[in-house]
């Protein structure tokens, strides 16, 4: 039998032979407790370095990859830890790779309703399991180079990020073709524009999913994943010392690009949520949602038949409430509904509520028009403009509030000996 950690394990860490266990969304070694809670099986691992990569059906870059890390690491303390969301058998590859693998080699496998964020989600999900004093992140498709990691490592020694970069002697040709290559500059000029301090001046590729972050540098519960970009997300979340390292961008080994027009609009409301904020784009929804209440209502008042402004103001109510439903998913939290409950109970939610809240404003719009003589339009945006504090809080914190997670992992799945 091998044993799993190789012969430079850092100081304090035993080498006996070890299981590996794959039990749903961990792999773990015999000797973690499979039913703790799932903070506590990653306790601190004594490793300098933990090398992050995400996968999605990447199971034929799987052993050339640990492969070629193992050989560039060797003599380092460090650590690989695959964060997988695969929906074929990599995991089942990982795993049987632990076994003889030169470096020691973690896993967590997200379940279908874990997958929140996509392949960023996924880059959290192992900062936040990695206790290592740098985490390196990279693709699993062999296009970042597993050689260039003690570099991006050793270059992040006395600042707080390294960052491979495509761009200012690097090369992109990797990429494929030129609508892409096109694609990659136009955003990465688009957000060094929108943050052009924290982004612009320090950083000429943001779009590369290749870096050696300090892990105390960062806090993972301050980012917002969504979609492909972290390092945009962790540079502009944070002030960081950074340090750029030219690379060339290879050829994909295996497998498929994930990348589509819908990576597209995820990059672009990924902009407008960091520039802007959840709660300005809820704003946004908001006015406009005024907008359509009062032209309904508008509308009903002036029509052919005549129409009670209290009976315009209800259906005009009604209809904003599904406009502004529609609008909040797509635009204002599309990164909490994968781990919120099901698209009917949000939409039941944000019915009930939102209707109790214009009956509870009815009687106020009554009053204003009746006894203080305000035109119908005027007092109805009135309300509305009262009302929104109290309608952020309980759609951000009731309706798109994460289900509660099982404690426990999955049933186990498979063991290998080693």
């Amino acid at each position: 039998m091998r044993p799993l950690l190789p012969p430079h394990v850092p100081d304090g860490l035993q080498r006996p032979d070890r299981t590996v266990v794959m039990v749903g969304n961990v792999v773990a070694d015999h000797r973690e407790r499979v039913g703790q809670p799932y903070r506590s099986r990653f306790a601190r691992t004594g490793f300098d370095t933990t090398v992050i990569v995400p996968t999605f059906n990447e199971g034929a870059n799987a052993a050339p990859l640990v492969e070629r890390l193992a050989a560039a690491m060797r003599g380092r303390s460090a650590e690989i830890l695959f964060v997988d969301d695969s929906t074929d058998d990599t995991p089942q590859q990982i795993a049987r790779l632990a076994a003889h693998a030169d470096l020691p080699v973690r896993m967590i496998h997200r379940e279908a309703e874990e997958r929140v964020g996509g392949l960023a989600g996924a880059v959290v999900a192992g900062i936040s399991a990695s206790r290592s004093d740098f985490v390196v992140v990279m693709d699993g498709d062999l296009q970042h180079p597993p050689e260039m990691v003690p570099a991006l490592r050793d270059a992040a020694e006395d600042v707080d990020l390294s960052v491979a970069s495509r761009y200012g002697g690097g090369d992109s040709s990797g990429l494929g073709s030129t609508y892409r290559r096109w694609v990659s500059t136009g955003s990465t000029a688009i957000a060094q524009a929108c943050f052009p301090r924290r982004v612009g001046r320090v950083c000429s590729d943001p779009m590369t999913g290749f870096f050696c972050v300090r892990r105390s540098a960062i806090d993972p519960s301050a980012l917002r994943p969504r979609g492909f970009k972290i390092l945009l997300e962790i540079l502009a979340r944070h002030d960081l010392r950074v340090r750029e390292l030219p690379f060339t961008f290879g050829e994909r080994a295996a497998g498929e690009s994930k990348a589509s027009w819908r990576t597209g609009l995820r990059f672009l409301r990924q902009l407008a949520s960091l520039r802007l904020g959840r709660l300005s784009r809820f704003a946004a929804v908001g006015a406009l949602g005024t907008i359509v209440n009062l032209a309904v209502m508008a509308l009903l008042l002036a029509g052919p038949l005549p129409v009670n402004y209290v009976v315009a103001a209800i259906v005009a109510a009604e209809v904003s409430i599904l406009h502004n439903f529609v609008l909040q998913e797509r635009f204002v939290f599309p990164d909490l509904r994968d781990g919120a409950h099901r698209r009917t109970r949000r939409l039941a939610q944000h019915l009930v509520f939102n209707s109790v809240e214009a009956g509870i404003r009815l009687p106020l719009l009554v009053l204003l028009v009746e006894t203080v003589g305000v035109w119908p339009l005027l007092a109805q945006a009135a309300t509305l403009a009262a009302a929104f504090v109290i309608r952020f809080l309980f759609v951000s914190r009731v309706v798109y509030r994460p289900r509660r997670r099982r404690s426990a992992p999955a049933p186990l799945r498979e063991t290998v000996e080693v």
